[in-house]
This record gives C-alpha cells, sequence and structure tokens, in this order.
C-alpha cells in the first residue's frame, strides 16, 4: 500500500446490485453530513488491514451489510485531492490514496444504513452507468469513470 505523504490510505467499492449481469445497476448513497452528495462507500485502512479488510469492515460500518462477491480489483491506487470545501474536514489530509473494489451484492443481502450510531448516509439508489455521473459529486467524478472504465473495459462489467 502506498504512503503519500498528506494523502489518507482508503479503499472505495463499487457496488453492483444482486440483479447483475442481467441488469447492470451500481449502488450510491447520500452522504449524512456534505448535502447533496453522493458517492461510493469508502473509507480510511487502519493499521494493519489488508485493503481488503478495510473495505469489508467499511461497508459494515456505512451501509451495515458485507455480504458480498468480489469481482475485481482495480490495479493501481487512486490519489486525488479534497475541494477546499471539505479539506477542513479531512485535516490533516489533502487527499485520499485510493484502492477501488469491484463487488456484487449476494442475493438477498440487506442494506442498513443506520446500522451504527451515526450513519454515514442518509439514503442510497441504484442506478445506470448514466445516472450515475449526474449524481456523484463533482470531484470524485474522473476517478470514478476511469475505474468503471478499466472494469467495463477488461470485462468485469
Amino acid at each position: 500500500m502506498p504512503r503519500k505523504k498528506g494523502y489518507r490510505p482508503n479503499v472505495s467499492a463499487v457496488i453492483l446490485s444482486s440483479k447483475y449481469p442481467e441488469k447492470c445497476e451500481f449502488f450510491i448513497a447520500q452522504r449524512s453530513d456534505i448535502r447533496s452528495a453522493w458517492q461510493f462507500p469508502q473509507g480510511g485502512i487502519d493499521k494493519g488491514e489488508t485493503p481488503r479488510s478495510a473495505l469489508l469492515r467499511e461497508l459494515e460500518e456505512e451501509i451495515g451489510c458485507r455480504d458480498i462477491e468480489f469481482i475485481a480489483e482495480f490495479p493501481k491506487w487512486i490519489t486525488y485531492d479534497f475541494p477546499n470545501t471539505a479539506s477542513l474536514k479531512m485535516y490533516p489530509f489533502k487527499g485520499q490514496t485510493q484502492k477501488y473494489f469491484l463487488v456484487r451484492l449476494k442475493e438477498g443481502a440487506e442494506i442498513n444504513l443506520r446500522a451504527f450510531e451515526v450513519p454515514e448516509f442518509e439514503e442510497y439508489e441504484f442506478v445506470s452507468y448514466e445516472e450515475l455521473f449526474k449524481k456523484i459529486t463533482y470531484f470524485k467524478r474522473k476517478p470514478y469513470r476511469r475505474v468503471i472504465d478499466y472494469f467495463i473495459k477488461e470485462g468485469f462489467i
């Protein structure tokens, strides 16, 4: 895992609905602390965790569900800067270095955004590829498109 000074090591889940491959829908959720900010579940990697174990922990904490199947892993870490509006919340980090995983919800998996005392998200939706980039917060669009387009090109989606 790369350690880039000033960047928080992080994982992110590109979650496909349990209807995949018959129907391709992406899970996105609206943050509870930033108005109109939609994104994939994500979170920091704690000391001693592997990226995969961090992803499972984060899914449990953020959406109350770790009932997933791993499909693929983006081969590189993607680094991006926080916009000025988010930098105070994320101090002392100026951005994140993320590892992305493509996962599918298992049949019957249940999402529970209220699984923990302070919910990360207010609501969630499953959206198409086109809808995804209309809703996602602006500074995450470029890395999300890079990751999803890679998964499509490699035949994972």
